[in-house]
C-alpha cells in the first residue's frame, strides 16, 4: 500500500508588509490567507495508480486536488485541514519573521495551540483507519504543511517508510509505503 502526502499549491498572498506587523494585521492576514486563490502548478504523480484522493475541505488543498488528481472521487474531509493560526491581541508590532518563530513555538508555549495539535493528531488517526478500512491500494492526500509533519510521523508508527521533511514543498508528492 502507498500513501502519496501533497502540500496544496502555493497561496498567492504575499507576506504582510512592513517593520513592525500588529496582531491585528497578522491576525487579518491568517483570515485572508485562507480565503486567496493559489498559484496553480504540477505534480509529477509517477506511474502510480492511485484508487482514492482524500482532501482537506479547505479550498486551496480542494482546488489543487482537483488539479492534479483527474478522477472524480476526492473526497473532502474536514479531518485533514490545517491548524488553526494561534491568535494574538495588543498593541506592539513585530517584525514578520519574530512572528514566524513565536508561531513555530506555540505548541510549546501556548495551550490553545497545544490541544489544536492534539485534535489534529486523532483527525489524522481517524483518517488513516478510514483509509485503511477502505481496503484501498494507494492513496493520494492533499493537505497542509503542519497537518503533513504530524502524518508523516503517524504513517512511520504504523509501519509505512518513507522520505523526511521538515516544511514540505508545495505541490510536492511525498510517498509512504507499507
Amino acid at each position: 500500500m502507498k500513501i502519496g502526502l501533497v502540500r496544496h499549491f502555493k497561496v498567492a498572498k504575499p507576506l504582510p508588509r512592513g517593520i513592525y506587523i500588529t496582531p491585528d494585521i497578522l491576525n487579518q492576514w491568517f483570515s485572508d490567507y485562507d480565503l486567496a486563490d493559489i498559484e496553480y502548478g504540477s505534480t509529477e504523480l509517477g506511474e502510480i495508480t492511485w484508487s482514492q484522493c482524500y482532501v482537506s475541505d479547505m479550498p486551496r488543498a480542494i482546488k489543487t486536488a482537483e488539479h492534479i488528481y483527474t478522477r472524480n472521487d476526492i473526497i473532502q474531509t474536514d479531518k485533514l485541514r490545517e491548524l488553526p493560526a494561534p491568535k494574538y491581541k495588543g498593541k506592539f508590532g513585530l517584525p514578520f519573521i519574530l512572528w514566524a518563530v513565536r508561531i513555530r513555538l506555540a505548541p510549546f508555549f501556548n495551550r490553545e495551540t497545544r490541544a489544536a495539535v492534539a485534535d489534529a493528531k486523532k483527525r489524522i488517526g481517524a483518517t488513516l483507519d478510514a483509509i485503511h478500512e477502505q481496503g484501498s491500494e494507494n492513496v493520494l492526500i492533499v493537505s497542509h504543511a503542519a497537518l503533513m509533519v504530524y502524518m508523516r510521523k503517524e504513517l512511520l508508527k504504523r509501519g509505512f517508510t518513507g522520505p523526511s521533511f521538515s516544511t514540505p514543498n508545495n505541490g510536492e508528492l511525498y510517498i509512504f509505503e507499507k
